[in-house]
């Protein structure tokens, strides 16, 4: 049994998401519902994963973790082209994508209303868009990242693409792109772990 130290929306929903699809049973926490989160984690960051009497920080870490002790279509797990791919695109999304869009909330935090937030703001925007055009040039010939099937960096994305509505700015999701989201989105892990989340919070 897993237990995921979450916020809703945030990308902790990703590795829950993984966590419905390999069919792996799990209790959820979340984490600005405790008293003192830094207990459970100093950086106050999620997601956090206990397993046992190990417990994991950083979402690609957890993902690796996951996806080595259960294998799936999510990763591959023999060495070889397909999982150094794979890895790049983990990394992408979570060292390139995500502080793009994190861009977003530290502007939103630290800067007063007023035309240079919103000059900060679209260019986080601009940035965003231009590694959006990565992605589609990615998916010429598949509909995933992970080829004929989503992978774990096409669920990490997913969730990335759900932040910029709540911003001042336009993000522009190329068709492909879109495609792909929407198909992660229709994943019954997703569906269930985005539910469960809702519930729980209510």
């Amino acid at each position: 049994m897993y237990t995921l130290y979450y916020k809703q929306e945030a990308c902790s929903l990703a590795v829950h998401t993984v966590l419905r699809e390999l069919m792996q049973d799990v209790t959820l926490i979340r984490a600005d519902s405790l008293r003192d989160f830094s207990a459970v984690n100093p950086g106050l960051k999620v997601p956090v994963l206990t397993d046992g009497d190990e417990k994991l920080v950083e979402g690609a870490a957890i993902m690796l973790h996951l996806t080595s002790k259960h294998p799936s279509r999510l990763f591959p797990t023999e060495q070889g082209p397909a999982r150094r791919r794979a890895v790049e695109h983990l990394l992408f999304a979570n060292a390139t994508m995500h502080p793009a869009y994190s861009k977003l909330f530290f502007v939103a935090h630290a800067t007063e209303e007023g035309p240079v937030r919103q000059q900060l703001f679209e260019a986080a925007a601009k940035a965003i868009n231009q590694l959006w055009e990565q992605v589609e040039s990615q998916l010429q010939s598949q509909p995933f990242l992970g080829g004929q099937h989503a992978c774990v960096a096409d669920i990490l994305l997913a969730v990335y693409s759900r932040w910029g509505a709540a911003f001042p700015v336009d993000i522009v999701i190329p068709p492909r792109t879109a495609r792909m989201i929407e198909a992660v989105t229709c994943m019954p892990g997703f569906v269930a772990a985005l539910q469960a989340e809702q519930a729980q919070g209510a």
